[in-house]
Parts: structure tokens; sequence; C-alpha cells
């Protein structure tokens, strides 16, 4: 099966709709595409699953890296995997996990591509012990548009690596990257799931975080009074796998065919699908499951996303200081209380494993990500009300997710753009990018 793609000229989260002027194929990473031909600015895409703008360029042109999509070497003795930008996880965990290795990083979806893994420096449930995708490339080459391809890695061309990794695309190309694998015990997951009734409940759970490798919480982000923040905390540690080992690009059985009318997930909807998934369990369930539906739940449902009907959804992802827990409180607070009403919530625990890149979004402290049907400017005044938040406190909102922080909070969230800036290549650009520097 083939990777599905998504809409050239919307992101997952189809907030804003653009139109490019073009879009550039890239097949073979030999013989790329001239890019100084390319009058337009340029901006590489794959598979179309950042939320915001940072994987649109409107009125540009997007070099379409699907086409890279060959594995090139793998060590099976060392765990080193090399492929081209294109390759998505859940083609490497198809090919990998079998031979009893497993990516180091996976976020909440397998349609993910290499370079975008890059470029996005992703995290995934185990960031407190593993720390970002980027931490775990050990080289990777760069096509700059003035045809120079450069590699690079933590101890060769080491600032441009910075640069690239978290550095949404803007410094030219990737073409191949090396990737440093974990041996794993097997394919499946241990699995702990425990239902607590308040966001004290998710701080004294979260004390145990070390002791997994895999930690996060669903929220119930509409609860108020002493529920708030109540949820359902999951830990998970690999474990056997016992029988097939189910492919992780397999076809989902269940399928959203058409876009949800406006306002189908609302306060009544959404509390009330709260209230009984919070009750399915008991206090506690331990149970082993295959890999696939532990890391990817949300792909079990082909186009999830028209949900939200065609204005379509903003996630809102922030990271606030650990020492700042009472910040979780109220933000929450804050969303619980709006009109806006929150759809999917998950908190967890980043850990003070550093990222190489100079604009990566993950630091030590709290991560809380929340879903909203995108109504107008309604919507967009509750997220720079929690902007105001997250910026008194130190944190940072995560530009793979975004589609409208302001060009003050990008700067105060990422002190060391300017330096990320001297490494932008100057025919490379993106909605998200002249959107914060202007």
């Amino acid at each position: 099966m083939g990777v599905p793609r998504h809409g050239l000229g919307v992101s997952w989260g189809r907030y804003p709709r653009v139109a490019h002027s073009r879009v550039v194929p890239v097949v073979w990473r030999s013989d790329p595409p001239a890019l100084d031909r390319v009058p337009e600015p340029v901006l590489p895409f794959a598979y179309g699953r950042s939320y915001g703008d940072s994987c649109l360029n409107d009125g540009g042109a997007l070099l379409d890296v699907a086409g890279l999509n060959r594995f090139i070497a793998f060590d099976d003795s060392a765990g080193l995997l090399r492929c081209e930008a294109g390759v998505s996880l859940g083609e490497i965990l198809a090919l990998v996990v079998p031979r009893g290795w497993f990516l180091p990083v996976v976020p909440g979806t397998r349609w993910v591509s290499v370079g975008g893994a890059i470029a996005n420096d992703i995290h995934g449930k185990n960031h407190h012990r593993t720390g970002t995708f980027g931490a775990h490339i050990t080289r990777l080459e760069l096509l700059r548009s003035d045809g120079n391809r450069i590699v690079c890695s933590p101890e060769e061309h080491v600032e441009l690596f910075r640069a690239t990794v978290g550095g949404i695309g803007l410094t030219g190309l990737i073409l191949w990257a090396e990737i440093r694998l974990k041996s794993v015990r097997g394919a499946g997951i241990e699995l702990e799931r425990t239902r607590y009734d308040g966001l004290d409940g998710f701080f004294e759970l979260s004390a145990s975080d070390d002791e997994h490798e895999y930690t996060v919480a669903w929220v119930d982000c509409l609860a108020r009074g002493r529920k708030l923040g109540r949820g359902i905390y999951m830990r998970g540690d690999h474990t056997l796998w016992k029988g097939e080992i189910p492919s992780p690009l397999r076809e989902p059985r269940l399928r959203v065919p058409v876009e949800a009318p406006t306002g189908l997930l609302n306060r009544v909807t959404l509390s009330t699908f709260n209230a009984l998934y919070y009750h399915r369990l008991p206090t506690r369930v331990r149970t082993t499951v295959a890999y696939a539906p532990f890391f990817f739940p949300l792909n079990s449902v082909v186009a999830w996303n028209r949900l939200y009907g065609r204005p379509g959804f903003l996630q809102y992802q922030c990271v606030v200081p650990e020492s700042a827990g009472e910040v979780v409180r109220t933000l929450l607070e804050r969303v619980s209380r709006s009109s806006e009403p929150g759809g999917l919530a998950v908190l967890k625990r980043f850990g003070t494993m550093p990222s190489p890149g100079l604009l990566s979004f993950p630091r030590p402290g709290w991560t809380l990500a929340v879903d909203f049907a995108f109504r107008g400017a309604s919507t967009l005044a509750l997220l720079e009300a929690l902007d105001a938040i997250v910026r008194e406190c130190g944190g940072a909102v995560y530009p793979a997710k975004d589609a409208r922080m302001s060009p003050t909070s990008f700067r105060q969230f990422f002190p060391q753009w300017e330096a990320f800036a001297a490494h932008v290549d100057p025919r490379f650009s993106s909605s998200f990018w002249r959107r914060v520097t202007s």
C-alpha cells in the first residue's frame, strides 16, 4: 500500500487554505531539480501531516519529495538505517520491527516522512528518556539552492546541522538521512492505563515517569472544578508479541467519508464523549497490545480531520517549565471555561535531554496539546490569550502545529531565531516563516 497523501494546498488541520504556484517533483537524489531555475520561493513537502502552515508556501512552489522513498543501507548488527527523505516512518517500522529494531522516536502518526521528522524535530511519548528525533540522526545530506550538496552531522558542518534539525524545511532540501535505531524485545507494548480524577493525580503519576519508556495522558479538557485535568494516564514498555506482527501499513477499516457538518464537535457532544471515554475503564488496567495501535491510535480512522468540518481545526501545543506546573492548571481552566470547546487533549512531561536543533520545540517541562474546531476570531482570540500565559512563564508553542502565532510570540519562544535565520537558504520560504518574521 502506498503512503496516503494529503492535499497540497492545505495542512492536516485544513486551515489555512493556500494556493501554490506549482509542484516540483523530486524523484532521484542523484539528479534533483535545478532549484535556481524555479522563480518562486520553494519549500519541501511530503505527506502533509503538519497541522499548521509550516508545510505550506502560499504563492510559492512545493518540492514534492514523496518520490524520494528508497532505503539505501541497513546495518542490522549496529542498528544504523540510511534512507531517502521521503520514506515514511511507517515504512521504516515495517522493515525493522521484525528484525528486532525500532525507531528511537515516533510521533502520533506513522505518515511522517524522514525529512519532515527532522525538519520538525518531532518528539514522542518517550521524550523524558530519549529526547527528540534529531538527537538520533547521525548524518544527513542537504541540497542547497546553489546546487551544493553538503553532508551534515553532529561533527561535520555542525551549525548547518543544528539549523536543519527543527529548521522547518528552510535550510535546503534533505536528500537522505542516517538514523540510529534502538533494539527492542518485541513488537508488543506492555501497557498500563490509570484513571485519575484531577490534575494533582496526573502530577503524582508523572513522578514515576522515568520507570517507563513511554508515558502520556489523555485529558478531559472540558472538566471543571475538582475534576479539572482529569484523565487517563498511560505508560508502556516494549515487550514480546505472540503471533503475527501487525503491519503499520495496514489499511484502516474505518473512514470518515465526507466533511462533517460544521458544529458537530461542540461542548455537548465532546463532553458526552469525554465522560464515556473517561468512565469506560476500571481505575487501572494492565494489558499487552501491538505497538501500532499504541503509538498511532488516530491512524485507525482514515481522514479523521474531516470530523471538524470544512473550516478545519487548530491544534495548540505548548510547553511550560517543570517548575511552572500551576500554569498547566491555568491553561486548562482557561480552556474549560471558554466558548471554544477543546477536543482531543494530551499532557506529558518533557525530559532534560537537549536537542541539537536551534529551533527545536521540546525543552524540560510539561507539554499540553489541545485540538480546537476553527470558529474564526473567537478561536484565534483564545489561542492568543493562551500564548500570553505561555510567554509569561518562559514557555513556547510548537511551530509544526501552529497557524497563527504572532511574530512577537515567535521571537520570545525561540530566542535563537536570528542565529537560525543566518542559515536559511535564500530561495526557501514558507507561509509560517513569512508570517512570524514579518
